[in-house]
């Protein structure tokens, strides 16, 4: 008797699960004012562009790159290059009623005071003269984050930016104005800021249908 000839099928191919992004961390409000806290008993320069970094949602590499003709304190505006593929934006200056910490106009006027003349066009300059660079910056910002005791995790200046976005979202801030604020092309760039839970989609609704109907 002739034995069957089996064809053997190939194994299928499960791809793996590519794991959820987990949501960036950022800063309380409280927290946020520690920051500012720490980095203006350190000094203007580093009270500013602390501000300006959480204020603008910049990246080191966006505050290093500021140049003095980029902030009027005058018109009271100061124009971003964004970079990774993000827009040029012009944004307003505000004086902070409430809060002196979030005051930008006042640290920068701080900053510019007291800012040495080295006949560098950047805004933020480094002890010894010359442009600061981002990993300057990124060791100023671990130092303050140490100061005002935030948890290691939180020891990244990206985290300013990432606070911004998470600080304008619970406002329930319009998804449109927190994408301009922040600089991006393209609104799912902002929505990696976004985090939801069934509860609170299904509230959405309720309230939405209890509007309409």
């Amino acid at each position: 008797m002739r034995a069957t000839n089996l064809i053997e099928l190939p194994a299928r191919v499960v791809k793996p699960r590519r794991a959820k992004r987990a949501r960036a961390a950022f800063l309380s409000p409280e927290e946020t004012l520690g920051v500012l806290c720490a980095a203006k008993e350190r000094g203007a320069r580093d009270w500013a562009m602390i501000l300006l970094a959480y204020r603008h949602g910049l990246r080191a590499s966006e505050v290093c790159g500021l140049r003095l003709a980029d902030v009027s304190l005058k018109d009271g505006t100061i124009s971003i290059q964004r970079l990774k593929g993000s827009m040029r934006t012009t944004q307003p200056l505000y004086a902070h009623r409430g809060q002196p910490l979030l005051d930008e106009v006042a640290a920068l006027r701080s900053w510019v005071k007291v800012r040495p003349a080295d006949g560098s066009d950047y805004l933020f300059t480094s002890q010894k003269g010359g442009r600061l660079d981002r990993t300057q910056f990124f060791r100023i910002f671990q130092a303050v984050a140490v100061a005002a005791d935030l948890p290691a995790e939180k020891r990244h200046p990206h985290v300013l930016k990432h606070s911004l976005a998470s600080h304008l979202v619970a406002s329930n801030v319009n998804l449109a104005l927190v994408k301009q604020a922040l600089g991006h092309r393209s609104i799912s760039s902002t929505m990696v800021y976004i985090g939801t839970t069934d509860a609170q989609a299904a509230e959405a609704v309720q309230a939405a249908l209890m509007g309409v109907f």
